[in-house]
C-alpha cells in the first residue's frame, strides 16, 4: 500500500485552495470536521441501540427461575414430534404435490 508523502500532500493543499479559495478554505475545514463528528456520534447511537434490546433480553431471561423457559432440548424434542406427525399425516394422504406431478397419464 502506497503512503502518501510531501509532495502528494502539497498537490492535494494546492488542489483545495483552487477548489475552495484561500478565504474559504478554513470554514470548509471547519465544517468537515463537524460533519464528521456529527457522523461518528449518530453511528455510535445505531450501535447502542442495536445491543440495547439483547442486553434487555439476556437480563430478563436470566432474572427468570431456571424452569420457565423451555430448554433447547425440549424444544428440540416438540420439533421433532412435529416433524413425526406431519410425515405421518403425508404418508396416510397417500400423495403429495410433487408424487401427483410424476404420475403417467
Amino acid at each position: 500500500m502506497s503512503q502518501i508523502g510531501v509532495p502528494e500532500l502539497l498537490l492535494i493543499l494546492l488542489v483545495l485552495v483552487l477548489l475552495f479559495g484561500s478565504k474559504k478554505l478554513p470554514e470548509t475545514a471547519r465544517a468537515l470536521g463537524q460533519s464528521l463528528r456529527l457522523f461518528k456520534k449518530e453511528t455510535s447511537k445505531l450501535n447502542e441501540e442495536e445491543e440495547q434490546p439483547a442486553a434487555k433480553a439476556q437480563q430478563q431471561a436470566q432474572a427468570l427461575p431456571p424452569g420457565a423457559t423451555p430448554s433447547v432440548e425440549e424444544r428440540l424434542r416438540a420439533l421433532e414430534e412435529e416433524n413425526r406427525r406431519l410425515r405421518a399425516a403425508v404418508e396416510a394422504s397417500g400423495t403429495t404435490e410433487a408424487n401427483k406431478d410424476q404420475r403417467p397419464s
